[in-house]
């Protein structure tokens, strides 16, 4: 083996130590928002996912109205505040955000198939993942007006 296929193989070696070590001994100690990436990696995920709600023909029509660029802040702020990072969501509570809107239960899920596949594209774990839908998926009866 040459030195430099030695040095290849070694910095894998330490590279999967590393990763090994972060998601195991110091992930209890990472909040979610840390686990996720921080502020970046959250805005990242949100511009994904605004990009599948638009080409989602099942619900891109709810969001037919809307101001992008707002809703894109204001996700980000709320995942942010959700997941335990150092953001302040600055809008309006669920319940009042979709009165009126009569969202259903379909498209409901269709948002949060639209969110995993968001979450998918930049490969996040699936304990992140099931943790980030934990504490939005509640969010739903004050979203969900029609069945």
């Amino acid at each position: 083996m040459t030195l430099s296929k030695k040095i290849v193989c070694a910095a894998v070696a330490v590279a999967a130590a590393w990763t090994l070590s972060t998601s195991t001994s110091f992930s209890a100690d990472r909040s979610l928002y840390e686990r996720l990436g921080g502020q970046g990696a959250i805005q990242a995920v949100v511009t994904k996912f605004i990009g599948n709600v638009g080409a989602d023909k099942r619900i891109n029509g709810y969001f037919a109205n809307a101001d992008l660029k707002k809703l894109n802040k204001l996700l980000v702020e709320q995942v942010c505040m959700a997941s335990g990072g150092p953001c302040t969501y600055s809008g309006r509570d669920m319940k009042t955000t979709h009165k009126g809107m009569k969202i259903t239960d379909a498209a409901f899920g269709a948002l949060v198939e639209d969110l995993v596949s968001a979450l998918d594209t930049f490969n996040v774990g699936k304990k992140e993942k099931d943790d980030l839908l934990a504490i939005l998926g509640p969010m739903k009866s004050d979203i969900v007006e029609a069945k």
